[in-house]
Formats: C-alpha cells, structure tokens, sequence
C-alpha cells in the first residue's frame, strides 16, 4: 500500500523545532518547508517577544515568503511549532488561514521553553478546518530567554529520536 504524499511544514526560530521536522522526515519521508515571513523577524529575543505578544493582542497575521503552490496533492501534513506566548507564533496561524487542510491528517508538533503546548495544538486542530487531527508530540527545546538556543542535538537529538519513533508509532503513522 502506497504511504499518502507527506508534507512537513515547520516554524522555528532558534532551530529546535527544525531539528524535530528532520528527525521526523528521517523517519516517514515527505518534503520538508519551512514557513518563512515575507518581512524579516527580529534577530533579537526579546524584540521577537514583544512582536509576537503584540500580533497576537491585536491579532495581526504576518504576510508569508513560504508558498506551497502543490499543497492540494499533499494527504498528510506535520505542522511543526514552537510555544510563543503560550499559543502558537502568528506566521503559523497566517499558514492554517492559508491553505484547505479539508480530507488531510494534521499532525502537530511543538518544542518549547518548558512551558508546554499551551493552546498551540488547539488552535492548530480549530485552525486546520476539516482535518482529521492526530495526537500531536512535544518535546522542551531551548531556553532562550537564558540564552540556550539549539539544544536537540547530540545525546538530545539520538533521545528526541527514539520519542519521536515512539510516537509515530502510538499514532500509527509509518
């Protein structure tokens, strides 16, 4: 039996979440695209912080350089995120308010300072309108409010990995 065309699409700052949609192409295969903003975000932590808090208080969507022109052939997507404001970043809900998830599987996935999911999973399921949305994964990533960007590599990356196979099991997706 042929696997569904599987796209992976992920939002990632400081390159966890990144990490995660590699593990995680390794595994099932699919093409891997990272959403992108048209207008440069801030390089800054805090300054990315503040956008953010401030898109989502007036609910302001960011404009998107990332285009999936064949998103229609694609049957399973992964939406990769990080917890921004305990909710998910803005180019990601631009991204759900982009496209017809209509007759897909969604599956979510998060990294996170070690705050959790917070709502992104939520507003992924509620974002995703006629989807069928699987149980998603998360995993803590970095800490950059303390400076610790990129932590899911080496023994973090080889532990990532077996959760992730875990996972993709539990939800039965090879």
């Amino acid at each position: 039996m042929n696997e569904p065309k599987t796209l992976i699409v992920y939002y990632s700052r400081s390159g966890n979440t990144k990490a995660v949609a590699k593990i995680i192409q390794s595994k099932v295969g699919g093409d891997l695209v990272q959403i992108e903003t048209s207008d440069p975000r801030p390089t800054n932590y805090r300054k990315e912080v503040e956008q953010n808090v401030q898109e989502q208080n007036n609910n302001t969507l960011p404009k998107l350089k990332t285009s999936i022109k064949n998103f229609n052939s694609y049957k399973r997507i992964f939406i990769g995120t990080p917890t921004w404001n305990m909710a998910l970043p803005q180019a990601v809900v631009t991204f759900l308010n982009s496209y017809d998830f209509s007759k897909k599987t969604v599956i979510p996935f998060n990294t996170n300072g070690g705050y959790g999911i917070g709502s992104t999973f939520d507003q992924i399921k509620k974002g995703a309108k006629g989807a069928d949305v699987l149980h998603g994964y998360s995993v803590k990533g970095g800490e950059e409010i303390d400076g610790i960007l990129l932590t899911i590599k080496d023994q973090k990356k080889v532990k990532v990995s077996k959760e992730v196979d875990s996972w993709l099991k539990r939800i039965r997706v090879k």
